[in-house]
């Protein structure tokens, strides 16, 4: 298997941004990782290893990037409308830099946006911002809702609302989302979410599945058994939505 190891200097972050590659070919597969995972989280949790077949193959080429978590919605020192505004800059660093690089390696016509738990929100909240830079988007045990404080899960701006915050909670934009464009993008898109029944978020899920029928955009929402919230689950769960 092809595996590649790439970093550069961010001119949009100010910071060195590391990402791996694995594959040669096939739909490109942005990756996000979990809220205290790296770019190479995704292969410490034996996922890739789940999927290496289909990576052979020449169907699927991941891009594993850095989340920043901690420099985001979690860096507790910030105040929350500098949290988002931190993520905003991330998201200037992953359409400016890292769909470029995809793009100039791979010329395959789908992207597909991807990731697990934070991760999830992260994949599902840059695709429907960005309907028309992907064709599918595989969100397995996410929170879509940030300011939802759901057992020891808080808000986590912490209480605080603005603007940005409304246009990056998923949950909050999409039932209000007019703009023919992006929603005929979004008709277009291949959206698959997962989730544990067990899982916190559960309902949180269920109502984005909602909203987005609502809008006429298709979407399949499976729900596992238990929590399955884990690497254990997310290995079984990529072969199938991947």
């Amino acid at each position: 298997m092809n595996r590649e190891y790439h970093r550069w200097y961010s001119p949009r972050l100010h910071r060195d941004m590391e990402l791996l590659v694995f594959g040669h070919a096939g739909a490109k597969v942005l990756v996000f990782p979990t809220r205290d995972g790296r770019f190479y989280e995704y292969e410490n949790l034996r996922i890739v290893q789940s999927i290496a077949d289909k990576i052979k193959d020449g169907h699927l080429q991941l891009y594993c990037v850095e989340g920043l978590a901690d420099e985001t919605f979690y860096c507790w020192w910030r105040q929350p409308a500098d949290r988002i505004k931190r993520y905003l800059q991330y998201e200037d660093y992953l359409l400016h830099e890292v769909l470029p690089f995809m793009a100039d390696r791979n010329p395959h016509p789908c992207t597909i946006s991807h990731g697990c738990s934070l991760g999830a929100f992260y994949a599902a909240n840059f695709a429907f911002r960005h309907p028309h830079l992907f064709q599918k988007l595989s969100a397995f045990s996410g929170r879509y809702d940030l300011t939802l404080n759901i057992e020891h899960f808080g808000n986590l701006f912490d209480g605080y609302y603005d603007e940005n915050i409304y246009f990056n909670t998923p949950n909050h934009y999409l039932p209000n989302l007019e703009c023919q464009w992006r929603l005929d993008a979004l008709r277009k898109m291949d959206i698959i979410l997962v989730i544990g029944k067990d899982d916190p978020f559960l309902d949180n899920n269920r109502q984005l599945s909602h909203i987005l029928w609502g809008k006429g955009v298709w979407n399949a929402l499976h729900e596992w058994d238990g929590r399955a919230h884990q690497g254990r689950y997310w290995r079984q769960m990529a072969p199938l939505y991947l």
